[in-house]
């Protein structure tokens, strides 16, 4: 491969190999890789919602203190490259095409010998283990955990500290159908001796954590109990919030809703316990830091005059949060919406905060092999009597809905991330 869109096109290939939990594979080629994993610090995140915020506020700290940061997220909005970064940069054209050359060679190895085929996202973890470890200097690299964690592909490496944002109903095909269940596959990522911080509020699911923790010997820092955040102010714009932990701090964020007050604390509890291990932090960088941080697609304005938010909610948790977020920062404003899903979710638990007298969904869908269709959406609705439609162009519904805006309201699209991507590219260059 000689180019990027090569390299892009050969990793994408790898989709149809799904996704198939297990190490043994990845296992197998960091030894042959030599291990560039191990020459890495590294901060593990895992959680249902939050990773990414949750990496935003930490990178931006980082960044401010001086530090090289690489951060490892999924999945990608704008182009495949942001996934794995470097102070914020994607991943340059020849460093893709170095490492992918150099993983793809061990993948043809690994399958002419065991006849097992890596996944997609296997790939894409050792490019960026490979990537941080020889082509930039890195001080600290912030890893999302792809689905999971127990036996996610990231969980091959030996971190400062695990994080685990929240837990929630998503890939239960995969997880388990109890917060219990999925709580005990996302604390898999907490290692022997290690130290965890937990941003996870569910009584259930904090029982299984705390009590694996307890097993691993590994020290235990929870939301609530070892640090709290309260909101001080919020409007439109931003929100206050108030941290106490091993110090106390009033900081302001731009990110909105009662869920990112939450990241941002655990951000904040990971920076104060990483500075004992020799990542000295300013009082100024974490103020400076936690108010730039962003997140695209995540409750993003990304159009004023008639207002247009962008949001990447895709499961209950996340819709509830999105309500929640609408309530704090919009309240008295009427809420038009464009929703296109894929087929695996259940419309009807995620609309739930939605479902009122003053509803207005438009549901739609998008070229994607698991897109739901909007009469697979629609149908629930259909005998409300309320403002609900199904359109299947999604242009076509959002420029329909937007006519419906004015000073005194908003459109909110959401659902699929990958249907959220393909909006804001549009709406970026229409």
């Amino acid at each position: 491969m000689k180019t990027g869109e090569e390299a892009i096109k050969w990793i994408h290939r790898l989709l149809q190999f799904g996704v198939r939990p297990g190490l043994e594979r990845m296992e197998w080629l960091l030894e042959k890789l030599d291990h560039p994993e191990r020459n890495l610090q590294i901060v593990h995140v895992a959680g249902t919602n939050g990773k990414g915020s949750t990496v935003s506020f930490m990178r931006h700290v980082y960044e401010k203190a001086g530090y090289n940061v690489g951060t490892f997220t999924s999945p990608f909005i704008e182009r495949f490259e942001e996934r794995i970064t470097m102070n914020g940069k994607p991943i340059s054209e020849e460093d893709l095409v170095y490492c992918t050359n150099k993983v793809k060679a061990f993948v043809e190895e690994l399958v002419t010998k065991t006849d097992d085929q890596p996944t997609e996202f296997e790939v894409i973890t050792l490019i960026a283990f490979v990537y941080f470890a020889e082509r930039v200097h890195t001080d600290l690299v912030l890893l999302e955990v792809g689905l999971g964690g127990r036996l996610d592909s990231t969980n091959v490496v030996k971190p400062l500290i695990s994080v685990i944002t929240s837990i929630g109903y998503d890939h239960m095909h995969v997880l388990g159908h109890t917060l219990e269940e999925i709580a005990a596959e996302k604390a898999g990522i907490i290692k022997k001796a290690g130290m965890i911080v937990s941003g996870v509020k569910q009584e259930e699911a904090k029982k299984v954590i705390k009590r694996i923790a307890k097993d691993k010997d590994a020290k235990y820092y929870e939301l609530g109990e070892h640090f709290t955040v309260a909101m001080i102010n919020s409007s439109p714009v931003d929100q206050q919030i108030q941290y106490s932990g091993k110090s106390q701090r009033d900081i302001t964020i731009q990110l909105k809703g009662p869920h990112q007050r939450d990241n941002a604390a655990v951000a904040i509890q990971v920076i104060e316990r990483l500075m004992d291990k020799g990542f000295p932090v300013g009082e100024q960088e974490i103020m400076d830091g936690m108010r730039s941080a962003s997140w695209i697609g995540r409750f993003e304005v990304i159009q004023q005059n008639p207002t247009i938010i962008l949001d990447g909610a895709h499961n209950q948790e996340g819709f509830r949060a999105l309500a929640e977020t609408l309530k704090q920062h919009y309240a008295g404003y009427t809420c038009y919406m464009v929703v296109a899903m894929t087929k695996e979710k259940d419309v009807t638990s995620l609309m739930k905060p939605f479902i009122h007298e003053q509803m207005h969904v438009t549901f739609t869908t998008f070229p994607f092999p698991r897109a739901s269709s909007s009469e697979d959406l629609y149908e629930p609705f259909a005998l409300m009597g309320r403002d609900v439609r199904a359109e299947d162009d999604w242009k076509k519904a959002i420029l329909e809905r937007e006519k419906d805006v004015d000073n005194n309201s908003l459109l909110i699209i959401c659902g699929s991330l990958y249907f959220i991507a393909e909006v804001r590219k549009w709406l970026m260059e229409r």
